[in-house]
C-alpha cells in the first residue's frame, strides 16, 4: 500500500466536537471531515489486516467480540476518521430471502425483504405479532465501543433500519401500497407500533456519554420519487422521525438521516418540519452531491456524496479526481462532510476505498 500516503493516519487526532460543530454550520475550518455511513466487512478486513496490520478477529464469543470491536474501533480511529458510526439490527420479524453474496472473496449472505407478503396483512396478524423491545437488543457491542473510543472520538449511531423501512418491511411494499387503501387504520396501528419501539430504542441509546449524533437510516426513495405517496409518508412516516429529531435536540444533539432515492417532494418537509440537521445518500443520476450542497447546504448539513458508481467501478484515479472535486467545490461553502454517496459495499475495491480515504486526507493537509 505505499501508493497511498496518508493512509493509515500515523498520529490520529479525531475531534468529534469540531466535526459536529462543522457539520452543523459553527464552525468555518477549512478541513473537510471524513465520514461513512456503513463500510462492509468485505472492505473493511483487508484494511484491518493489510493497511493496519492486525490480526482478524471472528466473533464467535463475548471474549473474541471484543477482539472484532477492537479492531472495529482501529479502522475509524487509523483510517482518519472523528467518529465510529455503529448501527445494530432491531429484532423485528419479517418475511425476508436470503442468497449468497456475489461479491467477490465473500462468504456472507444477502438478504431482501419478501415485496408481497409480509408479516402483517391483517388485523389478525397485527394482534399475533411480537413487537420487539429494547430489551430485546443485546447492548454489549453500543456499550464497549462507546467506552473504549481512543481520545477525541465520538460515537454516532443509531439502529439498522428505520420507520418507513421496517414499517414496508414488515407488511411488504406491495401490502403496504394496498392496505394504505383499503385498510388506513391497518396501516397506521402498524406505523405506530414501530414508531414506539425505535423511539423507545432512541432513549435507551441517548444514555451513552460518548454519543455525538442520532444518524438515522431509512431509504424512503427510489430514482424518481418517494417509496410511497408524499403524502403518506407526511401521514404515516415523518412525523417519527420529527418526534426523534425533537428527543435528539433535547439531550443537545444532531439529527442526521441517510435516506435513498429522490426525496424531492418531501426535502421541504425534512428540513423545516423533522428538522434534521444533515442528510446523507446521493446518486449522480437523481442528483448530483454539489447540487444538492448548493440548494440546501446553508440549512442543514451534507454527508458524503461520492457515487457509488464511481467508487465501485471507476479507477482509483477517477475516484481520487472526483473525491478532490467534491472537497474543492463544497468544503469552501462549509457544512459539508466527504465520504461515499451511499455506503462502502462489499462491491467496492479496497484499493478505490483506500484512494477516497487517502485523497480525503491528502486535501486535508493541504489545507493546514
Amino acid at each position: 500500500m505505499a501508493e497511498f500516503k496518508h493512509v493509515p493516519v500515523k498520529d490520529p487526532r479525531p475531534n468529534a466536537a469540531e466535526f459536529i460543530d462543522i457539520v452543523m454550520g459553527r464552525s468555518r475550518s477549512s478541513r473537510v471531515p471524513l465520514v461513512e455511513y456503513i463500510v462492509d466487512e468485505v472492505v473493511l478486513r483487508p484494511v484491518v489486516t493489510d493497511v493496519l496490520g492486525r490480526e482478524w478477529v471472528t466473533p464467535t464469543d463475548r471474549a473474541s467480540l471484543t477482539a472484532y470491536l477492537d479492531n472495529f474501533i482501529a479502522f475509524w480511529h487509523q483510517m482518519g476518521y472523528d467518529c465510529v458510526r455503529l448501527e445494530i439490527g432491531y429484532p423485528f420479524q419479517e418475511n425476508r430471502n436470503v442468497i449468497a453474496d456475489a461479491a467477490p472473496g465473500s462468504d456472507k449472505q444477502r438478504s431482501w425483504v419478501n415485496q408481497h407478503e409480509g408479516a402483517i396483512q391483517t388485523w389478525e396478524d397485527f394482534e399475533k405479532y411480537e413487537w420487539p423491545t429494547p430489551s430485546d437488543v443485546d447492548f454489549f457491542i453500543m456499550e464497549y465501543v462507546n467506552s473504549h473510543l481512543p481520545e477525541g472520538m465520538g460515537l454516532i449511531s443509531c439502529h439498522g433500519g428505520g420507520y418507513f423501512e421496517h414499517l414496508s418491511s414488515i407488511m411488504s411494499i406491495e401490502g403496504l401500497c394496498l392496505a394504505i387503501c383499503e385498510q388506513p387504520d391497518l396501516v397506521r396501528a402498524v406505523a405506530d407500533k414501530v414508531g414506539e419501539s425505535l423511539h423507545a430504542y432512541h432513549k435507551r441509546l441517548l444514555g451513552l456519554d460518548r454519543l455525538v449524533a442520532l444518524f438515522q437510516g431509512d431509504d424512503m426513495g427510489f430514482r424518481t420519487g418517494t417509496l410511497i405517496g408524499p403524502d403518506e409518508m407526511r401521514t404515516y412516516v415523518l412525523p417519527w422521525h420529527k418526534k426523534s429529531a425533537a428527543l435528539a435536540h433535547e439531550h443537545g444533539l444532531p439529527y442526521f438521516l441517510h435516506s435513498c432515492g429522490n426525496l424531492s417532494t418531501i426535502v421541504e418537509d425534512l428540513i423545516d418540519d423533522v428538522k434534521i440537521d444533515a442528510k446523507h445518500s446521493y446518486e449522480d443520476a437523481i442528483i448530483p452531491v454539489q447540487e444538492f450542497h448548493a440548494r440546501y447546504g446553508k440549512r442543514i448539513g451534507v454527508l458524503g456524496g461520492i457515487d457509488i458508481n464511481i467508487l465501485s467501478g471507476g479507477t482509483p484515479e477517477e475516484v481520487r479526481k472526483h473525491t478532490r472535486l467534491l472537497i474543492e467545490t463544497c468544503g469552501p461553502r462549509g457544512r459539508y462532510a466527504i465520504g461515499s454517496g451511499n455506503s462502502v459495499p462489499s462491491y467496492v475495491p479496497v484499493k478505490n476505498y483506500l484512494t477516497m480515504v487517502d485523497e480525503s486526507l491528502a486535501c486535508g493537509a493541504a489545507a493546514r
